[in-house]
């Protein structure tokens, strides 16, 4: 049976994620293109083994031995289609390996029962799954100015708070609870109310208090970018453009993240995507 063409393994990867990442690729040209999509498809790997492994041992073996993929990717040997795919991006775009690491490092966080006692050392897992994340997109679109790395930083960071906003009921079911713990002793929410998708007042206060330090995270950070490197990280502000409105949508709806997902259509997406692209 013949090896599968890495980049179509990245591609279909990707696709079938059903992502908003995909929607900001898609006006980038092909070498970009095919970098990003790799990148993508790393990430996807590894976090699906944290998402989808039952077993923690088992799951702590898939991701060291991606760990040591990426020291082959290092070496100009790797064995998967996906590190095979990204072989040909790490020079051009000037990758680090210690970012990939980073990544799987935060990746193992997930692993285990997951609760974080307050806003800093949940931040520590953002940078690592979500902020290096940025940086790594970041550097494949295009960076002249350093200070672009701390705007996708920056970015990845509110990205990742409004998945957890969003994902707070389904996360709480897997035995993850992302709200900080100081926080939810605060606004007086328990673990058994996210487990038994308990609104009240008190939870409604909570989860503003989340969506208003997410859209502080984002301010930030679209005020970092430096002018010279904005029209290379167009994909980058696509991304805020469709995170930022998914994040409005759940507020619109009341923050009913407890028993549903809230999410954009296709269309919706495909719009704000070259809205944002043909804004410049």
């Amino acid at each position: 049976m013949p090896s599968p063409d890495p980049h179509a393994y990245c591609q279909e990867k990707a696709a079938a994620s059903g992502s908003s990442f995909y929607y900001s690729f898609r006006f980038l040209n092909p070498a970009r293109r095919r970098a990003i999509t790799a990148f993508y498809a790393f990430c996807r790997e590894v976090d699906d083994i944290a998402d989808e492994c039952h077993d923690a041992t088992v799951a702590q073996s898939k991701l060291a031995w991606w760990r040591d993929e990426v020291a082959r990717l290092y070496a100009g040997a790797p064995s998967h289609p996906v590190t095979q795919a990204l072989l040909e991006a790490v020079e051009p775009f000037n990758l680090p390996r210690e970012a990939f690491e980073q990544i799987i490092d935060g990746m193992e966080m997930d692993l285990g029962r997951v609760r974080y006692p307050d806003f800093k050392a949940l931040r520590l897992y953002c940078h690592r799954v979500a902020g290096v994340v940025g940086e790594v997109a970041a550097l494949i679109f295009g960076v002249s100015d350093h200070t672009t790395l701390k705007y996708a930083n920056r970015l990845g960071l509110a990205f990742q708070l409004t998945n957890i906003i969003r994902d707070v009921g389904e996360d709480a079911r897997r035995g993850r609870i992302y709200l900080p713990q100081d926080e939810l002793a605060e606004f007086a929410v328990n673990e058994e109310d996210l487990l038994h998708a308990k609104t009240n007042d008190n939870f409604h206060r909570l989860m503003e208090f989340q969506y208003q330090r997410a859209e502080q995270t984002y301010a930030e950070a679209l005020a970092l970018l430096p002018a010279a490197d904005h029209r290379a990280q167009r994909p980058g502000l696509i991304m805020a453009a469709l995170y930022r409105a998914l994040l409005q949508e759940i507020r619109q709806d009341g923050f009913r993240v407890l028993d549903r997902r809230t999410s954009l259509t296709p269309l919706r997406k495909l719009w704000l995507a070259w809205k944002t692209w043909m804004r410049g």
